[in-house]
């Protein structure tokens, strides 16, 4: 098997496709494990609250359609640039909102200045000090 691909149990697929064009093997990881990645990316777009397109106005809904993709591309990034190598690396939104984005936190804000101090009993402190400082030492690329 290629490399990330994992199997648990048995997977049958049925297809029109010739046996001479494609080896079982190259079938099922070629085609069937790439149809189930694009399934969790759009799984995780939907997290993202992309299928919330209930209002009547077109504009409303392409908005916040818009919001849902400008967060997953953002979302990419940071584990593309800050969660690599880290046991967020393959995290799904939901738990990167939970223990990395959700911080108690106090501001203050002075007249040139805002200041930000976050909460002491915050559980994942040394994984924020990593990530941060991978997003900090990656290149800026546009």
């Amino acid at each position: 098997m290629g490399p990330g691909v994992e199997r648990c149990c048995p997977c049958f697929v049925v297809t029109s496709l010739a046996a001479e064009q494609w080896s079982a093997q190259a079938l099922y990881e070629a085609l069937h494990c790439t149809r189930g990645e694009m399934g969790k990316r759009i799984k995780e777009l939907s997290m993202l609250f992309s299928d919330r397109t209930s209002t009547a106005c077109l504009r409303s809904n392409q908005i916040r359609l818009y919001f849902s993709s400008v967060a997953y591309l953002l979302r990419q990034a940071l584990r593309r640039l800050g969660l690599q190598g880290t046991e967020l690396a393959k995290a799904q939104c939901p738990t990167l909102r939970l223990k990395l984005l959700k911080i108690g936190a106090l501001r203050r804000i002075i007249v040139r200045k805002v200041w930000v101090s976050l909460a002491s009993g915050y559980p994942y402190q040394e994984l924020f000090r990593q990530v941060y400082a991978q997003w900090q030492a990656a290149p800026l690329r546009c």
